[in-house]
């Protein structure tokens, strides 16, 4: 049995897709699946259930998933310690980010925590869609991960084999341009009619807050007549195309609090259309390194103070 086998097997079982997990891995498709092959020849059962629309796990690949994860976790964590000692760098922090929280959140929460830590650590961050932060998390390539989270979305990251504290909390908020430059009805508002849909900028499959939307609005009583008008999985690209006017987006109010203070954006929609979501920093179960396990242990003993909206929220960083 290979380690890269283990990679491949992980690959296919989040895209569920024997093509997207290829892309993902650098290879070609039909090497990828004798490799799947091979693995699943190895652990004697059947991985995946193959149809000609779509791919999943059978029982025996569920639950060799959680192994084959923490296998990788474990042998990722202890590579990347090894590295750190023979380096001398043993209070290396590597944290994998989504987009919008590095420039928003992240700076200032890591500026406070530091003045508090018994040491200066020294800070590895990389900000990328949900979806390939998750991959870094699981793959064992960082410490923590820093998202938004609601409790509609399951993901793989609130399985046993992993931690999370609340250490924040965002707000996504239907905003607009203003109808006019001294109003403050908006140019494009919710719930909009079937005759006239409102055009929507969304995000793409592989973001955590499109994830996040998907799964509210599945369940929600509110109705509102949509019109796809543009996607992306950069929230701070949403904003930019809200302010050129092409349509309503559900934005994290971290990203658009000074555009919100000073009328350059509007609200789309009453409160009842505004999704409260926490920020959440998540970790292996599996042992860190200790000064990982230090920055979590401080994480865990200083919860953020209670708000109005039941959580402090976000204040955008000026650095």
């Amino acid at each position: 049995m290979e380690i890269n086998w283990l990679h491949d097997f992980i690959a296919v079982a989040s895209a569920r897709s024997f093509s997207r997990a290829a892309e993902q891995r650098n290879s070609s498709q039909p090497a990828l699946s004798r490799r799947i092959k091979a693995l699943e020849v190895w652990a004697g059962a059947a991985l995946f259930e193959r149809t000609t629309h779509a791919v999943s796990l059978t029982p025996a690949g569920d639950a060799f998933r959680l192994t084959a994860e923490d296998i990788i976790r474990r042998l990722s964590a202890g590579r990347l310690e090894a590295q750190e000692l023979a380096r001398g760098a043993s209070d290396v922090l590597k944290f994998a980010s989504t987009n919008a929280l590095s420039l928003t959140f992240f700076p200032d929460w890591l500026r406070g925590i530091e003045t508090m830590l018994s040491f200066v650590p020294n800070v590895q961050l990389v900000a990328n869609h949900m979806e390939a932060c998750e991959r870094m998390l699981l793959a064992g390539e960082v410490h923590f991960l820093l998202c938004h989270h609601h409790p509609a979305v399951v993901t793989a990251l609130t399985t046993s084999q992993f931690r999370s504290a609340h250490v924040g909390d965002d707000c996504l908020i239907p905003a607009s341009l203003p109808a006019s430059r001294s109003g403050r009805a908006a140019r494009f508002r919710l719930p909009g009619t079937e005759a006239a849909p409102v055009p929507v900028l969304s995000y793409r499959q592989e973001s955590g807050m499109g994830k996040i939307l998907d799964a509210v609005r599945s369940t929600s009583p509110l109705g509102a007549h949509l019109k796809p008008a543009f996607t992306s999985h950069l929230a701070k690209l949403l904003v930019t195309m809200v302010q050129a006017g092409r349509g309503m987006a559900w934005l994290p109010e971290s990203l658009i609090v000074d555009q919100l203070a000073s009328g350059a954006l509007v609200k789309a929609g009453g409160q009842e259309w505004e999704i409260p979501i926490e920020i959440r920093v998540f970790r292996p179960r599996s042992r860190l390194t200790p000064a990982a396990e230090a920055f979590w242990t401080h994480v865990q003993e200083h919860p953020p103070p209670s708000s109005p909206r039941k959580a402090p929220r976000v204040r955008r960083s000026r650095g």
